[in-house]
Formats: structure tokens, C-alpha cells, sequence
């Protein structure tokens, strides 16, 4: 969902079963403040908070390499930290998977074996790992 706490982030929190909430931020200092206003909505409505996601976390230059911290860097740790949550991974600000989402077919399917695709997979292992069981 975008950010902040508005009304369709808590009417779906109490209409919905969910089973988790994964937070989603960029390491900026103003978009790491809506992340921990949706953190704590969700918990005040019961809603587990499975951990952070850092997004655009680094550029690497694609001819020399060079990796710069365009929107900061460790901002989803230090909120992590404050929140008592785990990172779960960082997204890289990577030009492939702007490519591939705009022509619809996802780095983890069009790249599979990309460092990008592995990024998302990695994520996804520990999403998964920290839902709690299905209801019998």
C-alpha cells in the first residue's frame, strides 16, 4: 500500500484477515517516518509486523562500479533497531528492474539469476519464514 496511515490502510487492517505486514521504505529520513507511523498502525490493530524492507538502498554505477547511497544509507536498520524488528533485505536502485517492471515481466522472472532477482527471492524466503502458521 503507499505510504502513511490513512483510512484504507486501517479499514483493511480490520476487515481483513492478515497474517502480516512487511514495511517498505526508502533510507530517508522523511520516508522512514511514515514507515514507522504504518509500523506501529499495524500494530495497534494486532497486526504482526514481519519487518522492514529497505528500498533503493544503493546505486552501483554500471561502468565503473562505484556505489553511492543516493537516499542515505542504513536508515531501515536504524529504524529496525528503534521498532525491534529485523531488516528483512534491500532493494538496489537498479535500472533492470525498472526496465523489467515497466515492460511487465518482473526482474525475479525476465533476470532470474541477476543479483537484483536475488535480492527479491532473499526477501522472500525471510517474509515466508516469519508468517506465522496457517489456521487448521
Amino acid at each position: 500500500m503507499p505510504p502513511g496511515t490513512g483510512d484504507v490502510q486501517l479499514s483493511v487492517s480490520q476487515n481483513i484477515p492478515i497474517s502480516g505486514a512487511v514495511i517498505v521504505s526508502t533510507p530517508q529520513d522523511i520516508a522512514l517516518m511514515d514507515a514507522h507511523k504504518g509500523a506501529e498502525m499495524f500494530r495497534k490493530v494486532h497486526v504482526p509486523v514481519l519487518g522492514l524492507i529497505q528500498n533503493m538502498s544503493v546505486f552501483q554505477c554500471p561502468k565503473c562500479k562505484h556505489k553511492t547511497h543516493i537516499f542515505g544509507a542504513d536508515g531501515a536498520e536504524r529504524l529496525a533497531q528503534t521498532l525491534d524488528l529485523n531488516v528483512l533485505g534491500d532493494i538496489p536502485l537498479h535500472l533492470s528492474i525498472r526496465e523489467a517492471s515497466d515492460t511487465g515481466q518482473p526482474v525475479v522472472f525476465s533476470q532470474p539469476e541477476s543479483d537484483e532477482a536475488k535480492a527479491y527471492l532473499r526477501i522472500a524466503v525471510e517474509v515466508v519464514r516469519r508468517l506465522p502458521p496457517p489456521p487448521e
